[in-house]
C-alpha cells in the first residue's frame, strides 16, 4: 500500500450496543448511575486517603491508586457510550480511536501492576508481619507505583508503534461501542496475522500469565497461614476474599477478550461493559464495605465536609 491510502479512512463508525429503543433506555438509565457512582465513590476513597492521616500505610497507598486508576477506568469509554446511545450515527475520528485505545491499554497495564502489587503486600502483612514495614516502605510503594506506570505506558505504546502504520483505506464500521485493537486490526487493508499474534502475546498472555500468578500467589498465603495456624485461615480467607474477586472481575474479561479464539459479539460486548462500567463501581464497594477503618474515616470526612456546608 502506498502512503496515500493512509488517510482514506478519517473516521470510524460504532454499530453501538443495540436496535432496541427501549433496552437503550434501560442501558443509559443503569449506565449513567454506574458511571456517577464509580466516579464519586473511587474519588471519595482518594480524598479519604489524602486527608485522613490514620491511613497512612501502604495498603492504603495502593487502594488509593487502585481508586484513581479506576476514574481512568470508569471515563475512557462510558462517557462516549453514555453520550451515542441515541445517536444515529455513532462516530469517532482515527485520532480519537488511537487515543482511546491507547489509554483502554496504559490503564489496564497499571491496574494489573497495582494489583500484583496489592497481592504483594497482603502476602507480606500476613506471612511476614514484623517486616511489613520495612519491607514495604515509602520507597517501595513509590517505586511500585512508578514501575505499574511505566510498563502501562510501554504495554500500549508498543503495540500501537506498529498499529497506527497500518494502512486503512475501506472499511470503517466497528460492531462494538468502543475501539480496540482486535476489531480495530480487523479494518486495515493488510494482512495483520503477525500484529493479531503480537496483540494476542502482549495482552492476551500477561493477562492470563499475571492471573495465574496472582491466584498462585493467594493459593501460596493460605498454605502458609493454614499451616502456622490452621484457625487463622479462615481470617485470611476472608481477607483475601475482597483481593480475589476483584482480580477475578478485571482479568476476566482481559483473557476472554484477547486469548478466545472465537470471539462473539454479545459476549464481547458484555464483557466490556462489565470491565469498564460495573468493575470501577465494584472495586471501592469491595474494599469499603469489608475495611472498617476506612468506613470510619469516611464517615469521618462526610460529617467534617457537612459541618463546613453549614457553616459556609
Amino acid at each position: 500500500m502506498d502512503g496515500a491510502n493512509h488517510s482514506v479512512v478519517s473516521e470510524f463508525v460504532f454499530l453501538g450496543l443495540f436496535n432496541s429503543w427501549e433496552i437503550q433506555l434501560v442501558i443509559f438509565v443503569f449506565s449513567s448511575m454506574f458511571y456517577v457512582a464509580s466516579m464519586m465513590g473511587n474519588s471519595l476513597i482518594v480524598l479519604t486517603v489524602i486527608c485522613d492521616p490514620q491511613l497512612r500505610s501502604p495498603m492504603y497507598f495502593l487502594l488509593a491508586n487502585l481508586s484513581f486508576i479506576d476514574l481512568g477506568v470508569a471515563s475512557v469509554i462510558s462517557p462516549k457510550m453514555i453520550y451515542d446511545l441515541f445517536r444515529k450515527r455513532k462516530a469517532i475520528s482515527f485520532g480519537g480511536c488511537v487515543t482511546q485505545i491507547f489509554f483502554i491499554h496504559v490503564i489496564g497495564g497499571v491496574e494489573m501492576v497495582l494489583l500484583i502489587g496489592m497481592a504483594f503486600d497482603r502476602y507480606v502483612a500476613i506471612c511476614k508481619p514484623l517486616h511489613y514495614l520495612t519491607i514495604m516502605s515509602p520507597k517501595m510503594c513509590v517505586l511500585l507505583l512508578v514501575g505499574a506506570w511505566i510498563i502501562g505506558v510501554m504495554h500500549s505504546a508498543i503495540q500501537l508503534v506498529f498499529v497506527i502504520k497500518l494502512p486503512f483505506c475501506g472499511p470503517n464500521v466497528l460492531d462494538s461501542f468502543y475501539c480496540d485493537l482486535p476489531r480495530f486490526l480487523k479494518l486495515a487493508c493488510t494482512d495483520t496475522y503477525r500484529l493479531d499474534f503480537m496483540v494476542t502475546a502482549i495482552s492476551g498472555f500477561i493477562s492470563l500469565g499475571s492471573f495465574i500468578i496472582l491466584i498462585i500467589s493467594y493459593i501460596l498465603i493460605l498454605i502458609i497461614v493454614w499451616k502456622h495456624s490452621p484457625g487463622g485461615s479462615l481470617k485470611a480467607l476472608s481477607t483475601l476474599s475482597s483481593h480475589i474477586m476483584v482480580v477475578i472481575l478485571f482479568f476476566g474479561p482481559c483473557i476472554f477478550v484477547y486469548t478466545w479464539p472465537y470471539p462473539t459479539l454479545p459476549v464481547d460486548k458484555f464483557l466490556a461493559i462489565l470491565d469498564f462500567l460495573i468493575t470501577p463501581i465494584l472495586n471501592p464497594t469491595i474494599y469499603t464495605l469489608r475495611n472498617k477503618d476506612m468506613k470510619i474515616a469516611m464517615r469521618k470526612l462526610s460529617s467534617e465536609f457537612l459541618h463546613l456546608r453549614k457553616i459556609t
